[in-house]
């Protein structure tokens, strides 16, 4: 990268030794214009454009005299995070930043808000409701008040009108169905700061899923009655299908190509008018009366690449079908071009270049950067003994058990939070109901109220999902790395697409998605320097162990657990 073409940028950079790597892909020296020497600068008229110009600089000073007054919580890479975030949007280029395991607890946020706020020209900022009502209430007020922006700020779901000049603040799930549909109620050209794509491959799943559930089937009849009889039969013929599939502790199961026959059948049933002969009218628009959730899924249907399941309820004797995109580097590739993005996120890979998140993100030329960790604010004490069993070996259960009651005794005498995160589900059942007949109503399963005292035994969904909302835990034990089961059929169905491409699945997304979950689960515990307790032994004697220590650092290694390591003063240090 050439920094000494760029004199203000280039002196900042060297006051911030925190930054552990930045990578330039190859561009044209074009697409860097430099910064105007200060003699320069008096020639410039335009005070848009020469705000433009020295945005770094000022982002830079304005930052560094609010984080000294308001005394904020220390983050030593904030300086250096704003200055690349306003030089992104100088320079309309994309970027991709990782801040950190801790991501998740917002101590970044001041460092893209700030740009944000400076830019002179329109700016979205892609967050989750929660986030934005964080900044709305707390940050965005307190800057506001030190840097005397009058920048507007909206939070809606298009932009108010094509000469806005301020800060959108829009959700994941609005503006990726917005991009992904060309509706383009975002414009084109506008810079995008994209907080928290750890989640971004789910978000866009999730948008490009289609779904058919119980009552749709009601919807239908009543929108073809003169068909109501063969679409009776054809749902009768797919619950029985589903339900003979055998159980499994995920309750879903894939659609197999024989159930996908009678969907099919059923679908070309429909698009024959009463009055026309079987196959005619064989044009898009004869499931035009369909309701809308029928058509969606039959768009997707038709499309290649995309993994059809059932969820099952069977108490009720019900199930819903869905339809989604094996992978989604295809689709979203096709919407980065439209506009300049930050992307940044906690824990997306060990690698700052992301090789892998950038490809399944379909992810092309971009600035890639990663911050790394504070050894001494950041640090946890881990706890892994080497001559446990294996997971896949009947000594497991017993011996996991009592490393559990060796950890709780451990805590007893110090009173807080303990999470026990335990992936398996039947073996989540059995140590549950094992540590509640010892330890009472104290152990919950997957609850969020629970007592000063409390043991949480959860699963890694429910953890994601509720870690920040509860209180940050003593310690937290992991029975298994959170390696997707091959047993669960979505996962099974998405290795089967790996396989067809000859793709390395367990490199290129098994790995991968346990080591982010992994990171992701045990930053709380970095802001109390904390105790892990990890009882998979694979994380020593496997080939990508050493990838799995490399996400759990920085660390200290302890070979004993009791009441001196949960010691109230909490010792950062060691």
């Amino acid at each position: 990268m050439r920094w000494g073409r760029n004199y203000f940028y280039f002196k900042s950079l060297k006051q911030s030794p925190h930054l552990l790597k930045l990578t330039r892909s190859r561009s044209s020296p074009a697409q860097e214009a430099p910064l105007p020497q200060p003699r320069g600068c008096a020639k410039i008229k335009d005070s848009a454009i020469f705000a433009r110009l020295v945005i770094e600089v000022e982002v830079h000073n304005s930052l560094r005299a609010f984080l000294r007054s308001a005394g904020e919580p220390h983050w030593p890479h904030h300086l250096t995070m704003a200055r690349l975030v306003a030089r992104a949007l100088r320079l309309g280029r994309s970027a991709l930043m990782q801040v950190g395991v801790y991501g998740g607890y917002g101590r970044y946020r001041l460092s893209y808000l700030t740009p944000a706020l400076i830019w002179p020209g329109p700016a979205i900022l892609v967050a989750s409701e929660a986030v934005q009502q964080r900044l709305v209430r707390v940050e965005i007020p307190q800057l506001r008040q030190w840097i005397q922006t009058s920048k507007p700020i909206r939070i809606g779901d298009a932009l108010p009108n094509s000469d806005f000049q301020g800060l959108l603040l829009v959700t994941p799930q609005v503006w990726l169905q917005d991009r992904l549909t060309g509706q383009n109620r975002f414009g084109t050209g506008i810079p995008t700061i994209i907080d928290g794509v750890d989640d971004l491959e789910d978000w866009t799943r999730n948008a490009l899923t289609a779904s058919i559930q119980p009552q749709d089937w009601e919807q239908l009849m009543l929108a073809c009655p003169d068909k109501a009889e063969a679409i009776r039969e054809a749902r009768i013929q797919l619950t029985k299908a589903v339900f003979q599939h055998p159980p499994n502790p995920y309750e879903c199961c894939l659609i197999e190509t024989s159930e996908q026959d009678i969907i099919r059948r059923l679908y070309e049933y429909l698009g024959e008018p009463a009055t026309a002969p079987a196959g005619e009218n064989n044009t898009p628009e004869k499931w035009e009366h369909l309701p809308d959730a029928w058509k969606i899924f039959w768009q997707r249907f038709q499309s290649t690449g995309q993994l059809i399941w059932a969820d099952i309820a069977r108490p009720l004797g019900q199930f819903s079908m869905y339809c989604g995109p094996v992978e989604v580097a295809s689709a979203l590739s096709k919407i980065w071009h439209q506009q300049p993005v930050v992307l940044i996120g906690g824990a997306l890979e060990l690698e700052a270049e992301a090789p892998i998140y950038r490809q399944r993100m379909g992810l092309g030329d971009l600035t890639c950067l990663k911050f790394s960790p504070e050894r001494n604010s950041d640090l946890i004490k881990l706890y892994l003994p080497d001559r446990l069993p294996l997971p896949n070996t009947p000594q497991f259960q017993t011996a996991l058990l009592q490393e559990f009651r060796k950890l709780l005794g451990a805590i007893a005498h110090v009173g807080g939070l303990t999470v026990l995160l335990v992936g398996d589900v039947p073996l989540k059942a059995i140590v549950a109901a094992t540590l509640a007949a010892e330890f009472g109503s104290r152990v919950q399963v997957e609850k969020t109220c629970l007592d000063d005292n409390g043991i949480l035994v959860t699963g890694w969904e429910f953890w994601r999902q509720h870690q920040d909302v509860l209180p940050a835990p003593l310690a937290i034990a992991i029975a298994t790395l959170p390696i997707p089961s091959l047993e669960n059929p979505l996962v099974a169905g998405r290795v089967a697409y790996y396989k067809q491409q000859r793709l390395d699945w367990f490199r290129l997304y098994l790995l991968p998605e346990a080591l982010s979950l992994l990171q992701r689960a045990i930053a709380p515990l970095r802001e109390s320097a904390g105790v892990v307790a990890l009882f998979d032994t694979r994380a020593i004697h496997r080939s990508y162990g050493n990838l799995v220590l490399a996400a759990l650092s920085p660390f200290a290694r302890i070979n004993y657990l009791d009441s001196s390591l949960f010691g109230s003063d909490r010792d950062r240090h060691l």
